[in-house]
């Protein structure tokens, strides 16, 4: 997903079709980040969704969306992303699946949520905030639409620090070629916080990823590839080869840390 919250928005989608197809092949059809439904189930452990409102924020091509609506089967959950061809996927694949009347997609402009305040019970993100560079005009906008007592659950790509990123972090980011806004875990909770939240939490992921992000890569040479270059052609594949490479490096050192994040809406009336 693109930069969503404050910020300049990406002039031309930085997951277009190619990337779509690239990514379906890596992480399964409709997802643009790993995991699959076992990290998504992972996010949400602990949460009942059953006739509950939630938004799935950064929802790219929907299949994590619909995983929750297939699941859990709240009242409705609606993606949300800045990206058309993404959104456009997702809707398509929701009218073939069924899921049409529970599970409502909507693409908008960078800056202020196209959602009314308190309009959710719960707030879904899998690794999507990377995109957002402002963390404390993200987190005010997600504390907005949720209801209060609402819950936040997220996933996202964190970096272990705020100060100059290494040169292997920086060789990494121009890999990937895309609009990476990174922060550290203090950062994300201090920003939670001063959008009001309580009980925020960041828990590393960096030893899963790191384990997985090696198994992606070696199947990516190896068993993937002829899948690949049919879905995308050689030389993106190998350019995608390279970023694994890159990633993996910054991943082994730590300064690359996906992380879990919860936080909560205090109810009115009560104090945290």
């Amino acid at each position: 997903m693109a930069e969503s919250v404050g910020g300049d928005a990406a002039v031309e989608p930085e997951y277009d079709e190619a990337a779509i197809r690239f990514l379906a092949v890596m992480w399964g059809e409709g997802y643009l980040s790993p995991g699959g439904p076992a990290e998504v189930d992972r996010v949400l452990s602990g949460i009942d969704l059953a006739g509950r409102d939630v938004l799935d924020f950064g929802c790219g091509a929907g299949g994590i969306t619909l995983h929750i609506a297939r699941t859990y089967r709240p009242a409705e959950i609606v993606g949300y992303d800045v990206e058309q061809p993404v959104i456009d996927r997702a809707r398509a694949a929701a009218a073939v699946q069924g899921f049409s009347s529970i599970a409502r997609f909507v693409s908008g402009s960078p800056g202020r949520l196209p959602f009314g305040d308190g309009e959710f019970d719960v707030v879904f993100s899998k690794d999507a905030m990377i995109h957002v560079p402002d963390k404390e005009a993200l987190f005010e906008e997600l504390f907005r639409v949720l209801k209060p007592g609402g819950v936040l659950a997220a996933s996202d790509w964190l970096i272990g620090h705020d100060g100059e990123p290494s040169a292997d972090m920086k060789g990494y980011i121009a890999a990937e070629g895309l609009h990476f806004g990174m922060a550290s875990p203090l950062r994300y909770l201090r920003a939670m916080a001063a959008a009001g939240f309580v009980h925020a939490a960041a828990e590393s992921r960096n030893a899963w990823y790191r384990d997985v992000a090696r198994g992606e890569l070696e199947r990516l040479k190896g068993p993937l590839y002829a899948e690949a270059v049919a879905a995308v052609g050689e030389a993106y594949v190998e350019k995608n080869i390279r970023t694994w490479t890159a990633m993996q490096k910054v991943l082994d050192s730590g300064e690359h840390c996906p992380a879990h994040l919860r936080a909560s809406k205090p109810v009115e009336g009560v104090r945290p």
